[in-house]
């Protein structure tokens, strides 16, 4: 079994300007970003490059109707790299970007045009959540088949990751919560997939430790602690990245992409309302297997005891950072119960695959009626 696979190389600046210097971007690059990014990181160094801001196609997470419009733009460009500049939104739409686009960007998605990258791609993540900077998975709302999606292959891959601790200064305190708390999910159910290795396993277990750390102190001494743990968060997500990159995630994700798809949730948050409620199911169903040193470790970092409820206690843990919602409050309806039952069993194989233990089409439908 491979145990250890990362494909783009990566670097690290302290600040933009310093992967400017380097990188030297421009007329020869295509930059997809924002303009709240593009105001204070590239206009003062008088970059000449070809932009486009990723808000004027739409807001949240990308779609393919998203992908379609950038890509009818960008073709009045004349360039070699393509730069991801941005969060997981933005790194995503250029994973795709970088292939050789069909008429409709769906069919990548759905496997009817196969994918021929053709463009170098440079990903720069200004969130500390994703990870999507070393992995090869894209997540895209198809509109038209009213769900979401993920590619998964060789060419979405980028050539180059970066990470800059500076860029993730202006991210609001509850997207650096949702972004971060997707990255310790990343790290955990990598942990506990079937496909992890030792050496996954080693990079799942410092992100955790890294980003219990500064939560503790955030919890401790308030939101702006989280400045100084800037690097902190952007390594450990990148060391999830790389975990789950290899290993996969699994049932969290999996679930989540039904409330993400039909009311527009952030992908971070939308996993945040799966995540405990998934391990407790797991922990019923094989008590004594990985799940034990799972367990200790969130334990461990709580200070609380392993063999009483660790997963309601980081639960309210969790809480104290971003608060926990039924389903109910996103719109949900009852009848929905079975509705995303059926289609994370239909559309979500590629993750469920990863489970610590087989879930029943059944005990999916519990979590969401437990939740709902």
């Amino acid at each position: 079994m491979q145990a250890l696979r990362v494909v783009p190389k990566v670097f690290y600046f302290e600040t933009f300007k310093e992967f400017n210097d380097e990188f030297k971007v421009g007329k020869d690059d295509f930059v997809l970003t924002n303009e709240w990014l593009y105001t204070p990181y590239m206009k003062p160094l008088g970059i000449e490059t070809n932009v486009i801001f990723q808000e004027k196609y739409g807001a949240g997470e990308p779609s393919d109707e998203m992908i379609d419009a950038i890509a009818k733009d960008m073709k009045k460009f004349d360039f070699k790299r393509i730069i991801a500049f941005g969060g997981g939104t933005i790194v995503d739409i250029c994973k795709v970007l970088a292939l050789d686009l069909p008429e409709k960007s769906v069919d990548l998605f759905t496997g009817a045009v196969a994918p021929v990258k053709v463009k170098e791609l440079i990903v720069v993540p200004t969130t500390c959540g994703t990870g999507s900077e070393v992995t090869n998975v894209a997540i895209a709302e198809l509109k038209s088949l009213h769900t979401k999606k993920g590619i998964a292959v060789e060419e979405t891959y980028a050539d180059v990751a970066v990470l800059v601790p500076e860029t993730i200064k202006g991210l609001p305190y509850k997207f650096f919560v949702t972004s971060s708390v997707d990255a310790l999910i990343h790290a955990i159910e990598s942990f506990l997939s079937p496909k992890a290795s030792p050496f996954t396993e080693m990079y799942s277990l410092k992100a955790i430790e890294m980003i219990m750390a500064g939560y503790k102190e955030i919890v401790e001494k308030g939101e702006e602690e989280r400045f100084k743990y800037l690097k902190e968060f952007v390594l450990a997500s990148n060391y999830a990245g790389i975990a789950f990159g290899n290993a996969g995630c699994a049932a969290v994700h999996a679930l989540s992409y039904s409330i993400g798809g039909a009311f527009h949730v952030p992908h971070g948050e939308a996993n945040y309302q799966f995540f405990t409620e998934v391990f407790k199911m797991y922990t019923r169903k094989n008590p004594t297997g990985k799940i034990v040193e799972a367990t200790k470790i969130f334990a461990d970092a709580l200070g609380v005891d392993p063999n009483g409820d660790v997963y309601g206690e980081l639960e309210t843990f969790l809480n104290k950072l971003i608060v926990k919602k039924p389903l109910r409050e996103y719109g949900m309806v009852e009848a929905q119960i079975d509705e995303f039952t059926k289609s994370t069993v239909a559309n979500q194989q590629r993750l469920l695959a990863n489970n610590y233990v087989f879930l029943t089409d059944e005990e999916i439908r519990e979590i969401f009626a437990n939740l709902y």
